[in-house]
């Protein structure tokens, strides 16, 4: 566990999102587009309640090491942030209703959570979130087929995205455990609530996206029909992540007991020969299985 990646901030990245992304990107599909666009939607306000919640405990953390790397994590949240809020501004041309999405999530999360949830429930929630995004991050990249017929720019922002989280994937959990304190149950019930939670929430954005895109009821219900069996059929999007997925549940879990993406090296090393994010994503994309 003391070999792993390390946490890099890096910032000014071009993606080239203002460019002519094509509006269904990921093969000309509108639900597989879609749900890459709705997850984008929550980043922004996600990654602020990330970071909220690890600096919650900043002054009760005593390790020089954690401390740097709560630093570092916090950079790079905050990048994934400004990112993002820029991507979709290009759905919001496109009439999603991205500051309606915002100002829900923000309740959500900065007024009805403070609420009703501890600073250690709140911790505990955005360790599980970082699992399941590191669990999306890895398994996605590894299979070079997902997102093989999808916009390379748009591609790199995920790819950059997914190395970011890998690099941090142990941050929230170690400041959870260590300092917080939170024992098995609590982290575990924490897990299996934002299981059901998130793919909830993505789920109704995508719902609002594809009326924004004119698709009558008939439409939505065979696109959802033929989207849960690309999702959840043997060899689909997530069936292959059930593994990383429980690991979460194993007594003793740690998050750098599951090997980072096995290309994080291609992408590193691409990046910094060329410093240039796509070429990166590229390489990234071209090495997967």
């Amino acid at each position: 566990m003391s070999e792993h990646a390390t946490i890099v901030p890096r910032e000014n990245l071009d993606f080239g999102l203002d460019g002519d992304i094509p509006k269904y990107w990921m093969d000309n599909d509108p639900f597989k587009t879609r749900f890459f666009d709705a997850m984008s939607t929550l980043f922004p306000m996600g990654e602020k309640f990330f970071i909220t919640s690890v600096r919650e405990f900043k002054d009760q953390i005593t390790s020089p090491k954690l401390q740097q790397e709560v630093k570092d994590f916090t950079r790079q949240e905050a990048q994934h942030s400004l990112v993002h809020r820029q991507y979709n501004e290009r759905l919001k041309k496109q009439g999603v209703e991205i500051d309606a999405i915002n100002a829900q999530i923000e309740t959500r999360l900065f007024v009805d959570a403070f609420k009703l949830t501890t600073p250690v429930q709140r911790l505990a929630v955005t360790s599980a979130l970082e699992h399941l995004t590191s669990m999306m991050c890895t398994s996605f990249f590894e299979r070079r087929e997902l997102l093989d017929k999808s916009d390379s720019r748009v591609r790199a922002l995920y790819a950059w995205h997914a190395i970011e989280e890998v690099e941090h994937k142990a941050v929230a959990f170690d400041v959870l455990t260590q300092v917080a304190k939170a024992g098995y149950w609590q982290r575990n019930l924490a897990m299996l609530t934002v299981s059901f939670g998130f793919p909830l929430t993505v789920s109704k954005i995508m719902n609002h996206m594809f009326k924004v895109d004119g698709f009558s009821r008939w439409q939505r219900l065979g696109m959802w029909a033929k989207g849960l069996w690309w999702f959840y059929k043997p060899g689909g999007l997530f069936m292959p992540t059930l593994g990383y997925y429980l690991a979460y549940y194993k007594p003793g879990f740690h998050p750098w007991k599951l090997k980072e993406m096995p290309s994080y090296g291609t992408w590193l090393r691409t990046f910094q020969r060329t410093g240039d994010p796509i070429a990166a994503g590229n390489a990234l994309h071209a090495a997967g299985q």
